[in-house]
């Protein structure tokens, strides 16, 4: 009877080395490589209290997941498209900023090119309504296309200054030096000025005048004025009577004609 509890029990022992060389194969150990002089020293009860714990919190992890692999390759996809838009988006980003780039380069030469031709235009044209001086335009923050322009102006005899420091014919006279050099580059079809030789004395009105008629074959000049001088030197007037109370009326007047029938 002993014998066969011996067995027994040999039997009990050769099954739990064949489950134990198949967990360890599992593993991707070969019992062939394990010394148990390593193990002799491991505390069972410390192996159970860490397999305890390793199973609650693996049981804390809740239920298995299946559908966790078709979920990531759904997302890995996800990522796959967001990675490709954003590379496009920075491709766009890069193109913008080259365009920008480009754009700013062509503004500033523009800029600059407009910015010297009509200094140089106002240069030309003050001292023809002045009968001397000078006058030039400036930056006010260096080469910047985006910083203001400031106008100064030295009329004949007086030391240079800006707009705001002349009298009211000269600001007038100065303006319209701007005025004159802006249609020089960009003639318009017409140009309207209202009242503009109010301020003007008749030296001065003269000077404007001369200016409008030498401008005249490139454009068509329609301007507001109670100045004699004007008057005379215009092709065409027209005026706004009221020889009743509340009623007024229009008279055009084309000079040439009545000048010549006032000659006849």
């Amino acid at each position: 009877e002993k014998l066969n509890d011996l067995k027994l029990d040999l039997r009990t022992f050769e099954v739990n080395l064949d489950n134990a060389s198949v967990t360890l194969k599992k593993a991707g150990i070969s019992i062939s490589d394990l010394n148990p002089g390593d193990y002799e020293a491991i505390d069972l009860l410390d192996l159970e209290s860490s397999l305890a714990s390793t199973q609650s919190s693996i049981i804390s992890l809740g239920a298995i997941n299946l559908a966790a692999p078709d979920e990531i390759a759904e997302e890995s996809k996800r990522i796959d498209e967001l990675d490709s838009q954003l590379e496009d988006l920075n491709e766009a980003l890069d193109k913008l900023q080259s365009a920008i780039k480009k754009i700013d380069v062509e503004s500033k030469m523009k800029f600059d090119e407009s910015f010297n031709a009509v200094n140089s235009k106002i240069q030309e044209i003050f001292p023809k309504l002045f009968g001397g001086g000078k006058a030039a335009l400036h930056l006010m923050d260096g080469d910047s296309f985006d910083s203001g322009i400031t106008l100064t102006a030295q009329p004949p005899g007086k030391k240079n200054a800006t707009i705001s420091q002349l009298s009211g014919g000269e600001k007038a006279m100065t303006a319209l030096s701007l005025v004159f050099a802006l249609f020089e580059l960009n003639p318009a079809p017409f140009c309207m000025l209202d009242e503009v030789d109010a301020p003007l004395d008749d030296i001065n009105a003269t000077r404007f005048v001369a200016m409008v008629e030498e401008m005249s074959d490139r454009v068509q000049f329609i301007f507001i004025t109670h100045n004699k001088i004007s008057m005379e030197k215009s092709d065409h007037l027209m005026g706004v009577t009221m020889q009743e109370a509340g009623v007024s009326r229009v008279v055009s007047v084309d000079v040439k004609e009545a000048l010549k029938l006032a000659a006849s």
